[in-house]
């Protein structure tokens, strides 16, 4: 049996978010996997492990939102086992029928068929804003940043 590659699993896995297959995802990822949102607020933040990714996933699958990619680019690098994949969601906030165009990128290294680690630069801030989260959002990062 073959292992999948990079991209297969990295489409698998935006084809799982459209698809809301929130349960299964983690079996996307190493047992040691890493997850690293540099952009994420109100500050950056990092799953460790499919067990925290999984929690995640559970608690991403209580938000409004469906979220459908298009415009998928998946490049290669140097190393056969990082590929760098930007795509654009397509999004609604299931709750009120908002619309909304999110970009994407992601950096993962996918080995043996699963990712074991992933920097995933999503626009968070427009995800704050269209589940109306934002002033709590701008409220922790007001709290972050210390003088």
């Amino acid at each position: 049996m073959s292992v999948a590659s990079p991209e297969t699993v990295l489409r698998r896995l935006l084809a799982g978010i459209a698809n809301r297959d929130w349960a299964d995802l983690h079996a996307l990822y190493a047992e040691d996997a890493t997850v690293d949102y540099p952009f994420g607020l109100p500050t950056p933040s990092r799953l460790d492990g499919r067990a925290a990714i999984q929690a995640y996933f559970a608690a991403v699958s209580k938000a409004p939102l469906s979220l459908v990619a298009r415009d998928i680019v998946v490049r290669a690098t140097d190393d056969p086992e990082v590929v760098v994949v930007e795509w654009t969601y397509d999004g609604e906030v299931t709750t009120t029928g908002r619309r909304f165009e999110a970009p994407n990128i992601q950096v993962s290294r996918v080995r043996e068929g699963l990712i074991v680690e992933s920097r995933d630069y999503h626009n968070h801030l427009l995800l704050a804003a269209v589940t109306g989260r934002l002033d709590r959002v701008v409220a922790a990062f007001g709290e972050a940043v210390r003088p």
